[in-house]
């Protein structure tokens, strides 16, 4: 027992120690950069601790359930327009804008003022090593190349083919995992749903021992990505370190064995997924336009998105159906019609996904109230001015969901459940935010729309449920996890 207590002396010694001499150092940084000579930054504080800011008060926000504190608090204590922060692993110096205006400003200010950033802890996490980059990993250049394939990926005419899989899959999915069942964990079958669309979709994988491995591993992935980042053994980021080791080990075989494929039957070979289109795409002296190791980072950041976001949404949309019957009832009748249109094993089209306009706006009202991410990070790469204050280069800025979707000045009664608020025009523009917006905007947008509907579509007619833990807690960490992964208690409709 002496020896803990002397181990954890040391550390305690070691761990003050660097944060003060990292502290020393980004303060003599921003000397040399004449930061502390600006008076007019926005206001706000960088925390009791160095190095740490107030990431705590961040994170501690979403472990009681109540994300937007940590914004509102500062908005309603400081300016309604833009605060200064500090969290660890994004920067000493952090700009948050607020607002429609703040939206809209960051939105507008690619490029100009500010480029899209992620904090080397999540490079760590999901990306392979660059060797000729400055910090190891990917730049920031070949967003705008893989933005180009995803676009063409979910362009309308792909997710009219998309849709009748969906709905096979749907179908599937519900009959062997719900069905059986008088009571079922609805999150975690919903991460394995979407993460199975998203590999047949994405990789042309469809083995489900592979797809189960392979999603158990990004689970490990999501829960530890956005986690404090110590990688240190134990903690979720060195877990979510290891098994994006474990994830790229696996991917790289089938993305060289893929390429040997196309290059085989280079004269025959058809884009059937992104993989695919990734490999085969070439510059106009026949070269790949993208290296192994991108492709893999496309891939990988795409399976992240269906692992967190849309699970993480149709979980919220079966949690708020389950709270509002009346909600329920009207979305049913809807389907309902939508279902008797239909020939006795006739699947989905495009056609009755637009057709689904009342679950569309129960969607949206459920990612107002519960977006799948609190928002993105820009980096400053100019000096500019934002509503009186300066915004120094090298800064980080950050837009959070928060500020409008829960600001009453936007949303009348924000905490209320209410799908109406997207009738006719819907909210005024760059308050509803939860994909972005701007040159950034997140690109699978419509696809996410159409895996939404179509599952909805399919549990409604389905089933009736209930929630079987009425006051279950949702976890913020940041990305929003029911504590129990939503038990339910489902009832087949007759």
């Amino acid at each position: 027992m002496d020896l803990f207590y002397a181990c954890a002396l040391y550390v305690g010694i070691l761990y003050v120690s660097l944060s003060l001499t990292i502290y020393l150092v980004h303060k003599h940084k921003a000397k040399a950069h004449g930061t502390t000579g600006i008076h007019d930054l926005p206001p706000g504080k960088t925390g009791y601790w160095p190095i740490i800011g107030e990431t705590l008060d961040y994170f501690m926000a979403g472990r009681n359930d109540t994300p937007g504190k940590f914004v509102t608090d500062r908005t309603s204590r400081y300016s309604s327009d833009v605060f200064r922060t500090s969290l660890l692993g994004v920067g000493k110096n952090v700009a948050v804008f607020c607002g429609a205006s703040g939206n809209k400003f960051l939105f507008s200010s690619e490029s100009k003022y500010v480029t899209g950033w992620w904090p080397r802890s999540i490079k760590m996490v999901a990306e392979f090593p660059d060797p000729d980059s400055v910090d190891g990993y990917s730049t920031d250049d070949s967003s705008a190349k893989i933005r180009r394939f995803i676009l063409e990926f979910v362009r309308p005419e792909a997710l009219q083919r998309y849709i009748p899989i969906m709905d096979s899959m749907a179908k599937q999915h519900l009959e062997a995992d719900w069905a059986p069942y008088e009571e079922v964990r609805a999150f975690p079958l919903l991460m394995k749903y979407t993460f199975a669309l998203s590999c047949r979709f994405l990789m042309g994988i469809q083995d489900p021992t592979f797809v189960t491995r392979l999603g158990n591993m990004f689970a490990l992935v999501s829960s530890g990505i956005l986690s404090v980042p110590i990688n240190f053994p134990g903690t979720a980021h060195y877990k979510a370190i290891q098994a994006g080791k474990s994830i790229r080990f696996d991917l790289l075989p089938i993305i060289k064995r893929r390429k040997r494929e196309i290059m085989e039957n280079k004269d025959t070979a058809v884009a059937k997924d992104l993989l695919s289109k990734m490999l085969l795409a070439e510059d106009e002296n026949g070269r790949p336009v993208m290296k192994e190791t991108e492709i893999g980072n496309t891939i990988i950041s795409k399976l992240l998105a269906s692992q967190d976001s849309s699970s993480t949404t149709i979980m919220f949309v079966v949690k708020y159906l389950a709270e509002y019957p009346d909600v329920y009832k009207q979305v049913w009748k809807e389907q309902k019609e939508i279902a008797r249109s239909k020939g006795r094993d006739e699947l989905l089209n495009w056609e009755d996904v637009q057709k689904m306009r009342y679950s569309w706006m129960v969607a949206c009202e459920v990612l107002r109230l519960s977006p799948p991410g609190p928002g993105a990070f820009r980096r400053v790469i100019t000096d500019f001015s934002y509503s009186g204050f300066t915004i120094p280069k090298g800064w980080k800025a950050h837009w959070n969901v928060y500020s409008t979707h829960l600001n009453p000045r936007y949303f009348p009664d924000p905490e209320k459940f209410d799908p109406s608020r997207f009738e006719g025009r819907g909210p005024a523009p760059f308050t509803f935010v939860p994909f972005g917006g701007g040159p950034r905007m997140c690109p699978g947008k419509e696809y996410a729309r159409v895996q939404i509907l179509v599952f909805m579509h399919n549990l409604v007619i389905k089933f009736r449920w209930k929630k079987a833990i009425p006051d279950e807690k949702i976890i913020y960490n940041p990305l929003p996890v029911p504590a129990s992964g939503l038990p339910i208690h489902i009832e087949p409709r007759i």
